[in-house]
């Protein structure tokens, strides 16, 4: 290695906080190890999962100025008054699909000459991400969905999952809870997240995971959950069979048959990705219907203004629930009403188990990344996401640059 790189663990600045890392502090003293040429520094916090003690017992020092280091790491989005001139930045920059409260710290980002790798976009040569959440999203959202039923029914109660110790807590509370026979949990999406979601699903007693054809025609005397992929739940309009690639491509080109599952759903949990020129899954027209069944939505996706109309905000950690009103179609006080539909829809779900969570992100963070970047190497997985350099988009982010700078203004 030619010189000694500085890499900086930063302070967290989105409100609402977030408490996680991306690197522990025994990864850091793995990472030490490993690189020798590394130094790492922390800036303190008092609401990192990891407290600053943590560090400090693993001799890793705390700076609040982080100005003498080389790459700065960080989880969300950073606040635009911080960003440190020419540094190199990895966070969750939300900005490639051109999320209009995230502007103005783009526009920073642009003028202080930051370099930012977004985690999101670090990814395999055939498109797969090397680094997520995801799975955490699946796997806490899935615990919200059960303890909202829980809540409405009156039948049983789970704490919140921020207040369980770690995972293996919040998945022992299941153990203990009766679902309903009968119950049916409806699951979409095949990846990380649904997958995650299934994960958590499968420590509940007697649940019983059953076929997409079964869950629509059969009824149980025990609870079961059904997962489905788009195959299951849109239509080609010119009735051919469905292709992934094809649908990938075009989602245009299909139609939603997702109706048949709002008959016979109780709790549903959405752990899809979900592409604008998709088809909604149903429209508020539909929630009117009386045979529409769905009581309680987990919409992990959280696409506001998307597939599920009912989700008109992200909901937060510490209030995480509301209801429906299925005939007006706006937002009700939680639980207020039994006919409503309770909506969870946080959108930083893996900040309710931050510790186990942050571990599983850093570990992705070593294997796949760390090389790369600490050693400098040209590497074509960092290229892709890597938004800005030097005061400017990146070739493949400069569709970006008319949104940025309306008025044709530039740094």
């Amino acid at each position: 290695m030619e010189k000694r790189v500085k890499v900086g663990l930063i302070r967290e600045t989105k409100i609402p906080p977030d408490r996680r890392v991306p690197l522990t502090p025994s990864q850091v003293v793995e990472l030490k190890d490993k690189y020798p040429d590394v130094e790492f520094f922390v800036q303190p916090s008092d609401i990192r999962c990891f407290s600053d003690d943590e560090y400090k017992y693993l001799k890793i020092p705390m700076r609040e100025d982080l100005s003498n280091c080389d790459i700065l790491m960080g989880v969300k989005e950073v606040d635009k008054r911080v960003f440190i001139p020419g540094k190199t930045y990895l966070f969750f920059a939300h900005v490639a699909k051109k999320q209009e409260h995230n502007l103005e710290m783009l526009r920073e980002i642009l003028r202080r000459k930051v370099k930012v790798i977004d985690y999101e976009y670090l990814t395999t040569d055939k498109g797969q991400r090397v680094v997520a959440f995801g799975r955490w999203a699946g796997i806490v959202g899935a615990y919200n969905a059960l303890r909202a039923r829980g809540i409405k029914t009156n039948r049983f109660k789970l704490k919140p999952a921020y207040q369980c110790h770690d995972l293996s807590e919040m998945w022992a509370g299941l153990k203990l809870i009766q679902l309903k026979p009968g119950l049916k949990i409806l699951v979409t999406g095949e990846g990380r997240v649904a997958n995650g979601a299934m994960e958590t699903l499968s420590n509940c007693n007697n649940l019983l995971k059953v076929t997409p054809e079964d869950f629509l025609t059969k009824e149980y005397d025990v609870p079961v959950v059904c997962q489905v992929g788009p195959q299951h739940y849109v239509r080609h309009h010119d009735g051919r069979p469905f292709d992934f690639n094809t649908f990938v491509q075009h989602p245009e080109d299909y139609h939603s048959d997702f109706l048949k599952y709002t008959k016979v759903t109780d709790v549903l949990i959405t752990g899809h990705f979900w592409d604008p020129r998709s088809p909604v899954f149903f429209t508020k027209e539909d929630v009117e219907k009386p045979d529409f069944r769905i009581s309680v939505i987990g919409d992990i996706s959280c696409d506001i203004g998307g597939p599920i109309p009912t989700t008109l905000r992200a909901t937060t950690i510490a209030d995480p629930f509301f209801s429906y009103n299925r005939k007006k179609h706006c937002e009700e006080e939680a639980f207020s009403n039994p006919d409503n539909i309770t909506v969870m829809s946080i959108d930083n779900l893996p900040g309710e188990l931050p510790r186990d969570a942050s571990g599983d992100f850093g570990k992705q963070l070593i294997e796949h990344v760390l090389h790369d970047l600490f050693n400098g190497h040209e590497s074509p997985m960092i290229q892709r996401a890597t938004i800005t350099s030097e005061g400017r988009l990146e070739p493949q982010y400069r569709y970006l640059a008319d949104w940025v700078w309306p008025e044709g203004e530039r740094v």
